[in-house]
């Protein structure tokens, strides 16, 4: 099984999360796409070009300037090659590459930008140039399922199988094995709640209540924040994050392999993302969510949200009423010592299966990928 994997952002880490998934399920995979930052790869990738965090317009004029030599760029391969496509810019090489030398096309839809989702001319546009990709698309993966009843069906996009594949990261006992409780905060001597903000961080909303909240309350509550902002989104973040002596920047973290560390270190993992409110922030199942709770973090979830009624299912988590400074404050107040252990022995008690893919999700997604167990009824690997 043969894939070509091309990726919107190289510097993203759940391209390469999806790699080895694709590769334990034992597939021959190589990456190509585009870069938005710099330093190295994990590994050697095609790298088509660079584009911008947010900027619709400059990736459709980045497309534009590989789309006639992409055939060159990414030569052909012996043998049956599945062409897998995330998000649409990648989509529209795909499908170009499929109707040089074909192959099978496969859409992953895991984050929808806000252009998307509009009435205007230019959202029609873009919806209607993603409906003729995706009627030649064999499958559509996606991350959670209110992209199907949100997007997809709200939309009216083609009927196209699509296959549920949640932002698990892959069972991999050596590293992401939970950890001994380090109790860093309110259980410990009565200490402050410890929250932990991890991943891309890029909700202004959130730094923004996390800062009046630890400001009006000091000592009470203790943020770290780990991973990568976007200042395009938070020009301000140094400065906030550097005037709150409740609020520590503690800067890029190695996925896997930090993880027990970093979660080590906090009571509660905060889930919640105002980036797109209303939009794609409400629709998505973070990676953060399972990450956080196989290494005992209890979630921090925002009412009405796709994760929050995940983590009510669950019955493991602390759920905000509503996105204001008042409300964030009564949820995490609440949460005394003996609250606090209730709610970590609820996350201890999920089991594993919830949490990670194993080697047989790894081995039935990429059979779905490539064909073997594709069909018009929505499959769940989770």
């Amino acid at each position: 099984m043969r894939i070509t994997y091309l990726a919107h952002d190289l510097d993203d880490p759940s391209i390469w999360r999806r790699v080895r998934m694709l590769r334990q399920g034992g597939a021959q995979v190589r990456v190509a796409g585009f870069r938005r930052g710099i330093g190295p790869l994990p590994e050697v990738a095609t790298v088509l070009g660079h584009t911008a965090n947010g900027r619709m317009i400059q990736r459709v004029r980045a497309i534009a300037a590989a789309w006639p030599r992409i055939a060159r760029l990414i030569p052909s391969q012996d043998g049956p090659e599945v062409f897998l496509a995330r998000n649409l810019e990648m989509l529209a090489l795909g499908d170009r590459l499929v109707r040089a030398r074909g192959g099978r096309l496969v859409y992953e839809l895991l984050d929808i930008h806000g252009m998307m989702l509009g009435q205007g001319l230019a959202s029609r546009i873009l919806r209607r140039i993603e409906a003729g990709l995706m009627r030649r698309a064999q499958l559509v993966v996606l991350s959670s399922p209110a992209f199907e009843t949100r997007y997809l069906s709200h939309f009216n996009q083609p009927d196209v199988p699509t296959l549920l594949v949640e932002n698990k990261p892959f069972a991999r006992g050596d590293v992401l094995s939970p950890v001994a409780t380090n109790t860093p905060g309110q259980d410990s001597n009565g200490g402050p709640l410890v929250i932990g903000w991890f991943g891309m961080l890029r909700c202004r909303w959130s730094l923004g209540v996390l800062d009046d909240v630890t400001r009006a309350h000091p000592g009470q509550f203790q943020v770290i924040l780990r991973g990568r902002p976007a200042l395009d989104v938070m020009v301000d973040f140094d400065g906030i994050v550097a005037a709150n002596p409740d609020l520590s920047f503690l800067g890029a973290y190695n996925w896997p392999d930090d993880l027990p560390s970093i979660y080590a270190q906090v009571d509660v993992a905060w889930l919640i993302d105002r980036y797109q409110a209303g939009q794609n922030s409400d629709w998505l199942l973070p990676n953060r969510l399972y990450e956080g709770c196989l290494n005992k973090a209890v979630p921090v979830v925002l009412e009405n949200t796709e994760v929050a009624r995940r983590v009510t299912a669950w019955d493991c988590g602390v759920t905000v009423a509503t996105p204001d400074v008042d409300a964030v404050f009564d949820a995490l107040s609440a949460l005394d010592p003996v609250t606090l252990a209730a709610r970590r022995a609820a996350v201890e008690g999920l089991p594993p299966e919830a949490l990670e893919m194993n080697d047989a999700e790894c081995n039935r997604l990429t059979a779905a990928i490539c064909g073997a167990a594709a069909s018009h009824a929505q499959v769940s690997v989770s």
